[in-house]
This record gives C-alpha cells, sequence and structure tokens, in this order.
C-alpha cells in the first residue's frame, strides 16, 4: 500500500499549528507563500514589487502581502487580501490554508512585525498584476532546496558593509524577511521528504 502523498506529509507537518495570536509591533503586516505541487514537482510564487517612491521594499523580490486593515478579521485574511489585490489569486476559493510560519521583522528595521501564512495550490491559477507588482514568477522549489543559485546581497548602511545570505533567481536577488521565511519553509519541506 503506497504511503502518504507528500501533499498529505506537508498538511500534517502544520497540524500542530495553534490558533492565531497576537502579532506585536506598532504595525503588523501578513503575508502568503503559495505552494503549487504539481505531480513530482514543487513551485513557489514570488512576485518582484514595482518601483516606487518612498517604499522601503520598492523593486524586492517577495511574497505577496501588505499591512493588517481594520477591516481584516485576522491576519490570514490580511495575507489573503493582499494577495487577491496584488495579483489577482482568490486564496479562500482556490488555495488551501496549511498553517502559518514564525513571525518575522524586516531586515531593515522598518518596525513592523510580519506574519507568514502557507496555502498549498491543487493547480496553476491564472493571475492578474496590480500596478504594485513588476512581475509574478513561480520558481521551482528543487535547486533551491538543492543549495542551487546561493548567492550574496551586500547592503551599506552608515558606512559599513553588511553582507546577507541570498538566492539567484534569474537575475533577481532574494535576500531579507523574503530569505528567512522560505528557509525556514524549506526546511519543513526536508523533514516531509525525509521522513520514511
Amino acid at each position: 500500500m503506497a504511503g502518504p502523498s507528500f501533499q498529505e506529509q506537508l498538511r500534517r507537518s502544520f497540524g500542530d499549528t495553534v490558533a492565531e495570536t497576537p502579532l506585536g509591533g506598532p504595525r503588523t503586516a501578513a503575508i502568503a507563500l503559495i505552494l503549487l505541487h504539481l505531480e513530482a514537482s514543487s513551485e513557489v510564487l514570488l512576485i518582484e514589487r514595482a518601483t516606487r517612491e518612498g517604499d522601503p521594499w520598492s523593486g524586492h523580490m517577495a511574497l505577496p502581502g501588505g499591512h493588517r486593515e481594520a477591516t481584516d478579521a485576522d491576519l490570514a485574511a490580511t495575507a489573503e487580501r493582499e494577495t487577491l489585490e496584488e495579483v489577482g489569486l482568490d486564496l479562500r476559493a482556490q488555495g488551501e490554508r496549511l498553517g502559518s510560519l514564525s513571525d518575522r521583522m524586516p531586515v531593515r528595521g522598518v518596525p513592523i512585525a510580519v506574519r507568514p501564512f502557507v496555502y498549498l495550490l491543487p493547480e496553476r491559477p491564472i493571475l492578474s498584476l496590480s500596478a504594485e507588482v513588476r512581475q509574478a514568477l513561480w520558481v521551482p522549489v528543487a535547486p533551491l532546496l538543492g543549495g542551487a543559485r546561493r548567492a550574496t546581497h551586500s547592503l551599506m548602511r552608515a558606512g559599513q558593509r553588511f553582507e546577507f545570505p541570498a538566492w539567484d533567481i534569474d537575475g533577481h536577488l532574494v535576500w531579507g524577511l523574503t530569505y528567512g521565511v522560505l528557509e525556514e519553509f524549506f526546511g519543513r519541506i526536508n523533514q516531509v521528504l525525509q521522513r520514511p
């Protein structure tokens, strides 16, 4: 008899997710890590943010998401609303929320706390990008799990040079908060793949 599928194992790995707790910080936000699993391969959705004056993440590679609004029932609702606004993907109708990952603070010291939520899609959706998003990329997970595309991002701050781990995705660097969220998620995928 065949064992549980990758999707079922991944669902179980989030089975211990507890009820949503308040997120501390002067401002709060949520992002969506969206996994597409088709047959034996998986892809994750990354977006390149549009270049905008005054946006600290202008032009960065990121996961869909944004600030919580007073009308959002909870942070998962924030992630879902922002994803619909940014890429036209209705996660409530088309996806399955598996759970959440560790809360994050941006590397650049912006005073905001971010909660990542993980969603699984059964099929590739049609995306409709807003003006906030320059492009959307479905990135194969396997090369990242295997250590391919490792890179370093250098940042100058107050005359000091800082180096951050990154991935080079077709000339786009993924680093900082997005890198940390993906690294944690890939650790979970590796645990699932290593189970007997």
